[in-house]
Formats: C-alpha cells, structure tokens, sequence
C-alpha cells in the first residue's frame, strides 16, 4: 500500500513574526509527529502589513478580506490544499471570504475554543490587538461552546495594542512590556477568568504558562497543531 502524503498547508501570513513562528511551530512539531527533519509541504504568501492596517485603521474588512482572498489564491496556485491564518485580528474578515475562497480554511478562534472547552475551561479572558479584542472573532466561538468570556478595560486594551503593534512584531521584547501583559492577565484572574486567550499570535514570544498567572491558550501553537493533524489525519479537531 502507497505511503499516504500528507496534505501541503498553505499560511496565509500577516504579521513576520506570527507567520514565521507558526511556521516554526509546523515544521518543529512535525518531526516529531512524522519522523526526524519530517513535516507536511508549507507554502507561506503574506501581503504587506501595512496594506493590513490601512484596512484595519479604516475599519474596510472587505478590504482585508480582499488582501487574504489574493493570498489564498497564489497559494492555491503554489500547490496549498487548506489555509490556515496565523494571525487573530485578521479573522475579522472572515465572514467575508469564507465562502469566496478558492481553498477550505481552518478558523484561528474555534481551534482555541474548542481546546478551551477539551480543557474543562469555563471563563477566557482575551487578550490580543485592540482591533481584536473588541471584535467578536472570539465570543462567538467561545459562546457557541457554552463558555464564558471577558475583555481587558479599555486602557489595557489600547497598551497591548501599542505594545503588539509598536515592539512584538519588530521582534522587541522589554521586561516592562512582559510585566504589562502579567498584570493585565493577573486582573483578568481577578475577574474569574480561569484561563487566557493569547490572542495575537506574538503575545507567545513573551507570555507562555511558566511566566502567565492564568494557564494560556497560545492561538499560534494551537493552530499550528491543528493544521499538522488536518495535512497528516484529515481532521484536525482532537478526538
């Protein structure tokens, strides 16, 4: 009997440091799911991210829509057979291309709400970009698995943003930036969180579960797991 192939995954990318750590992320945990040096056919297309945030700025997702839908066709074109997007603020777009895409999609947030809801979890706290976290990429999916879920304040939300957008995705990294994002899941914590969304696909650069006072829901490594089981098993839900 023929070696079955695994399917070629195709990352539609967005921010460098999010595409190529989910890209990491792949090829890594594939030699271990594989065998040594092994991982499924990658192809990445990312667009300039400041073509993103013209968009995001104007509040045109039909726009950012149009950005993803061009790099899901060049990727369709180089080979892909599913997209998956590492980047959460994006996926507010998505109901706008979902059923205009050339290739099926894994959707960043029902990944981290369906390992929420594996985990026994009952209240996430979300953190992420403002344009994110205001947005309702993740109630819907929370709520839909009968979860609970709670934003950081305002103020909070607008820090992260700047730290994302300003240092995470140039590859800085302060100690004051860390202690911000401990401080702002610490009161999250307060508030009956019982676990929190990391959800821009840098905040796992600085905050993992060894330094974050809630156990974390990294949306990067999730997804990037979910796409091997989807090229290796055909599913990439965790049975």
């Amino acid at each position: 009997m023929p070696k079955k192939i695994p399917k070629h995954i195709g990352i539609v990318g967005c921010s460098a440091e999010g595409a190529a750590l989910c890209y990491r992320t792949i090829c890594i945990e594939g030699a271990k799911l594989m065998g040594e040096h092994a991982h499924p056919e990658v192809s990445m297309h990312t667009h300039s991210l400041a073509d993103y945030v013209k968009c995001l700025d104007a509040n045109d997702l039909a726009g950012v829509g149009e950005l993803m839908l061009s790099s899901a066709s060049k990727l369709k074109s180089a080979g892909a057979e599913f997209l998956i997007c590492p980047d959460n603020t994006i996926h507010q777009a998505f109901p706008h291309i979902e059923h205009r895409s050339p290739l099926p999609w894994i959707h960043i947030a029902e990944v981290v709400a369906e390992r929420a809801r594996q985990k026994g979890y009952k209240r996430l706290g979300i953190t992420g970009t403002r344009w994110l976290v205001e947005s309702n990429v993740y109630p819907e999916k929370i709520e839909a698995r009968g979860l609970e879920w709670l934003r950081p304040n305002p103020t909070d939300r607008q820090e992260m943003g700047r730290i994302i957008m300003e240092e995470l995705v140039y590859g800085i990294f302060k100690p004051e930036s860390v202690a911000y994002f401990q401080n702002v899941i610490a009161a999250l914590k307060d508030e009956g969180c019982d676990a929190v969304i990391l959800g821009c696909t840098e905040i796992p650069l600085i905050i993992q579960d060894s330094n974050s006072p809630l156990p974390t829901l990294d949306s990067n490594r999730l997804l990037a797991e979910a796409a091997l089981r989807q090229a290796i098993n055909g599913n990439w839900k965790v049975s």
